[in-house]
C-alpha cells in the first residue's frame, strides 16, 4: 500500500457529526513512531514558542436546488466567486449522485429558487466537464441568497441534513468556502486557551475553498486566499527562534507556502493561489500539520507527503486503517509531525 493509492473499507466514513468536536480520535505520526490520542489533548503534543496557524473562512450553504429546461431536478453547488462575478459551480443529479452530470452544454439554463437563472457559459478550467463558469443572475450577495436558499454541501457518505452550525470550525469569521476547512472542527474554545496558557501562538490566514470532490489525481483548483502582515511576522519569528509552524489543515498550508520565498521567508499576500505541493515541491514553512483522512488518490496525499515525506504518510495512513480511524469531514484528526 502507499499513502496515495489504498482501499477504503466499509464502515470508516463517518456518517455524522461527533458527539464532542474535541473527542475525536487523534493519531499523531512523528520520527520516533505513532502514538493514539484524542482531539481534547492537541496541546500536549507541542511545546512552547511553536505557532498554530488556523484558516478563518467560514462554510457557505453552497448546496442550492435547482431544475433543468427539460425539468429534471438537479442539485448545484456553488464553488468559488470569481473576480468578475461569475461563480465556478458543479452541477450534480438531485438523487443519488455519485458524481456531476456529463451531459451539460454551454448555454443550458438551470432556474434556481425566486426564478433566478443560471447560465452555463464555458467549463471552467476548460478541459473538462465537471466545474463551470456561470452568471447567475442574484440581486445582492450570493451568501445572503444561499443562507436563504443554500444548504451545506453533502455527499452519499452523510445520508441525512445537518444545520449550517456543524459545517463551521470555531476560527470561521468571513464566509465564503464551498466545503469547511474540516481540518479545524475538532477545535474548542477550551482547547484555544490551552494552547494559549501553554505558551503556543495562534495566528490566522483565510482561504476559501472550494468543491473537495475531485477525481482521483486531479489536481486542486485555483483558490481566493490572505496571509496578514501580522501572521507573516508571526510565522518568520517563530521559525527564527526554533518554533514549528503547525498548520491547521491543506488550506493553511497551501496559502502559508504561496506567500513564502524560496528561503521560507513569508510576506503579506493576498490573491489567487495555484500551488500545487507534492513531493517534488515541499514545503519551505509549514513543519507540522492537522488533517483529516483523505480518499484515495486525492491530491491532497501529495501534500500531506510535501510535508511530513512519504514514509512517514504512508505509515501513518496504515496505521489509521488498521485501526479504523473514521474518513472525512465529521471523521478522526492526524497530526503529522516529521
Amino acid at each position: 500500500m502507499t499513502a496515495r493509492m489504498f482501499d477504503l473499507p466499509q464502515g470508516l466514513e463517518a456518517s455524522a457529526p461527533p458527539t464532542a468536536r474535541d473527542g475525536v480520535r487523534l493519531l499523531v505520526a512523528h520520527a520516533g513512531g505513532i502514538e493514539h490520542s484524542r482531539f481534547a489533548h492537541f496541546a500536549s503534543f507541542l511545546s512552547p514558542g511553536d505557532l498554530v496557524v488556523v484558516n478563518t473562512s467560514g462554510t457557505l450553504a453552497a448546496a442550492v436546488d435547482g431544475t433543468r429546461a427539460d425539468g429534471r431536478p438537479v442539485t448545484v453547488h456553488l464553488s468559488t466567486a470569481l473576480d468578475d462575478g461569475d461563480w465556478v459551480v458543479e452541477v450534480r443529479p438531485a438523487i443519488n449522485a455519485t458524481g456531476p452530470v456529463f451531459d451539460a452544454h454551454p448555454g443550458d439554463l438551470i432556474m434556481l429558487p425566486d426564478d433566478i437563472a443560471l447560465v452555463l457559459h464555458e467549463p471552467h478550467p476548460v478541459g473538462q466537464r465537471r466545474l463551470w463558469r456561470v452568471r447567475v443572475g442574484v440581486d445582492g450577495a450570493m451568501p445572503a441568497y444561499l443562507a436563504r436558499h443554500g444548504r451545506p454541501i453533502r455527499y452519499s457518505y452523510v445520508p441525512e441534513d445537518h444545520p449550517l452550525a456543524d459545517y463551521q470550525t470555531v476560527f470561521a469569521r468571513e464566509p465564503g468556502s464551498a466545503e469547511m476547512p474540516s481540518a479545524g472542527r475538532p477545535f474548542t474554545a477550551d482547547l484555544v486557551t490551552d494552547l494559549v496558557t501553554q505558551g503556543i501562538g495562534i495566528a490566522p490566514i483565510t482561504l476559501h475553498t472550494g468543491v473537495s470532490s475531485q477525481d482521483a489525481g486531479e489536481p486542486p483548483q485555483p483558490e481566493r486566499f490572505r496571509v496578514p502582515e501580522a501572521t507573516a511576522r508571526q510565522v518568520n519569528m517563530t521559525r527564527a527562534w526554533g518554533g514549528r509552524v503547525i498548520a491547521v489543515g491543506t488550506t493553511v498550508t497551501r496559502a502559508l507556502e504561496s506567500a513564502a520565498d524560496d528561503n521560507g521567508v513569508v510576506r503579506e499576500r493576498s490573491g489567487w493561489t495555484d500551488l500545487v505541493l507534492g513531493p517534488d515541491r515541499p514545503t519551505h514553512v509549514v513543519s507540522g500539520l492537522v488533517t483529516g483522512w483523505h480518499a484515495p488518490g486525492a491530491s491532497h496525499l501529495r501534500l500531506l507527503e510535501a510535508v511530513a515525506g512519504a514514509d512517514l504518510v504512508q505509515r501513518a495512513y496504515a496505521e489509521a486503517l488498521r485501526a479504523r480511524y473514521l474518513w472525512h469531514e465529521f471523521g478522526d484528526s492526524c497530526l503529522l509531525l516529521p
